[in-house]
Order: C-alpha cells, then structure tokens, then sequence
C-alpha cells in the first residue's frame, strides 16, 4: 500500500529509519509542543516511543527532499492495531483509558488508531489529505468495521473544557452496543452543561480539529473522558461505524476526503 506524489510519499514504515523517524516526529509533537511525558520516552535522543510500537504498523507520510539519514524524513504518522493483533498481543493501548468490552463482544473486525501527528510545518497543506488515503486504503483492504481511538484535547483543565465535552455527550456519545467507558481511575463526566444551554457554534470553536473531522464522517464518543496526567491530555474515545455510516458519511470516506478539509 502506497500513495506516491512528486515530493510525498504515503506507506507503512519498513525499517529502523522509518520507525525512529515516526518516533522523533512525535516527540516533537507530543513532548516537546504539548508537554507530554511517558517512561519510555527517549528525551536524550528525542524519540517518543511505549511498548506498543513494536506490534503496530506505522503509516508515514515522507518527505522525499528532506534527510532520511538524519530521521527527519517522516513529517506525519498515524498508528494502527488490527484487532487479531491486539488479541495476539493482549490489548489494545485503549485499554488502559477505556473499557472495550462492548468491542470485542460485538464480534466486529476493528482497527485502533493512535498517535496521529503531522510536523508543523505541514499543517494547513496536503498532509492530511494524503494520510487519509492511506489510512482509507489500509482500512478497506482489511475490510475494518469499526475504528476507534482516543483524540485529546490539551490541557487537563475541565472548566476551560467543559463546553466540548458536552456538545459530545449531549450530541455524539455512541450507540450502547459500542458505547465503551472511561475507567474509573481517572474518569471524568462529560455532561457538564446541559443540552439546552449549549451553544454549537462555540462548542466546536473548542474542539481539536481531528475530533471534528471524525465527527463529520459520523464518528460518536464512547461515555465519559479520561486524564492523561502524564500527556498532559484530556482523552476522549472516538469511534466509527462504516456501517451505521450515513450514505453521505460514506461518500466522504469511499472518496477518501481528508479530514479538516471542510470548515466546521
């Protein structure tokens, strides 16, 4: 699987290089823009890395003109786990956010994403664009049924988040045979405003822009939000079904639209 153009370049990483690429471009993102920490992060040699990118595939968006020997090829990257893996492997990284019994009971073939960024360079261009396409690829190559992941919001302030999170709940939470839930140790409820008093328009001001991407190819949000201290996040679940999907909704994905493309 690969989405070629003159200067960019979509696949699976393959290879050291790649790999360690993807982990210096999140650290960039998640440590060093966003304050985010973890205990295998590699601040000596800038690599944000776990335990899990081991069993993922990494799709990376690369850079022909910039230097593959000096890791700075990849300027975006998304993280996948098809479930038959995450069974091999024991879990998804969600669980340790996210209750996913109502997944694995629905029997469905499902796909994690995780850790999407893109270089800030590149941000606002077609980077997005191209990423979803092969994140479109991938999907329906494997014939996924459900993706899901977590999205944050920065920061760990409810107050200043108080607004989004409930345009969530009030609006987007999932349907209850896929409606998995924050665990308690950090749990947090979104259903901080009610309904009546909210107001769209502002809602979505607040919200990350990928959350509304997903939220527009007719993504939901699993029951409450998670604090990730250590990231320095706050977490929410995310999740699509192709096939409760909207005719509209799937026209958007069968034509592989970027997310972000679309004003909110």
């Amino acid at each position: 699987m690969t989405v070629e153009t003159s200067q960019f370049e979509v696949r699976l990483a393959s290879g050291e290089a790649d790999l360690l690429a993807a982990q210096r471009l999140r650290y960039a993102v998640f440590v060093a823009e966003l304050g985010g920490d973890g205990p295998l992060v590699d601040h000596a040699n800038r690599l944000e890395r776990d335990e899990f990118d081991a069993v993922y595939d990494h799709l990376v968006l690369v850079d022909a003109r910039r230097d593959a020997a000096a890791l700075d090829h990849v300027v975006g990257v998304y993280r996948l786990l098809p479930g038959d893996r995450a069974a091999a492997f024991g879990r998804f990284y969600c669980d340790s956010e996210y209750d996913l019994g109502p997944l694995r009971r629905s029997g469905r073939r499902l796909l994690e994403l995780g850790r999407s960024c893109v270089h800030a360079d590149y941000r606002g261009g077609p980077a997005m664009f191209l990423l979803w396409n092969g994140l479109a690829d991938y999907v329906l190559d494997r014939g996924i049924e459900v993706l899901f992941g977590v999205a944050s919001f920065h920061g760990t302030d409810i107050e200043a988040l108080k607004l989004p999170l409930s345009w969530l709940h009030h609006n987007h939470l999932a349907p209850e045979a896929l409606r998995v839930r924050a665990l308690p140790d950090h749990f947090q409820r979104m259903d901080l405003v009610p309904a009546e008093a909210l107001d769209r328009r502002t809602a979505m001001v607040a919200m990350p822009a990928l959350i509304k991407a997903y939220l527009r190819l007719g993504g939901f949000v699993g029951e409450g939000a998670w604090i990730d201290h250590a990231f320095n996040t706050t977490d929410v679940c995310l999740l699509m079904d192709s096939a409760a999907m909207s005719d509209r909704h799937k026209g958007y994905y069968t034509r592989k639209r970027p997310p972000g493309a679309d004003p909110a």
